[in-house]
């Protein structure tokens, strides 16, 4: 028998699973830092607000770019609007480039992996 959560539910628990994800990030990425969990969820909510509206916008004007290089340039789109939240947020820092580029694909796979696990 299977049992179906509420929506809400499930929203909240995808949102847990995303903060830990990028505190997972953060434990692993040098330059890429958190307060602690509180604003790894927000960042994960503000994360998420950006990916419904700046990143389909950054895309569009990025698609030459990640056509040329085969869909791998949207790892670059993924380090940019990291670098957006972190922007808005006071307790996450991503310090350069470089971090932003391998937190993003850290990031990626964290969330994966635990939402493939836990959810």
């Amino acid at each position: 028998m299977q049992v179906t959560l509420p929506t809400w539910m499930v929203w909240i628990a995808q949102w847990i699973v995303s903060g830990m994800a990028i505190a997972l990030t953060a434990a692993v990425v040098p330059g890429f830092r958190i307060r602690g969990f509180g604003t790894a969820l927000i960042a994960s909510l503000v994360i998420g607000l950006l990916n419904i509206f700046v990143r389909p916008v950054l895309v569009f004007l990025t698609l030459p770019l990640t056509l040329l290089t085969i869909g791998l340039f949207l790892i670059v789109v993924n380090a940019i609007v990291l670098r957006i939240c972190a922007a808005f947020l006071d307790d996450f820092e991503i310090s350069n480039w470089f971090s932003a580029i391998l937190g993003a694909i850290v990031l990626a796979l964290a969330d994966t992996l635990l939402h493939a696990l836990l959810i």
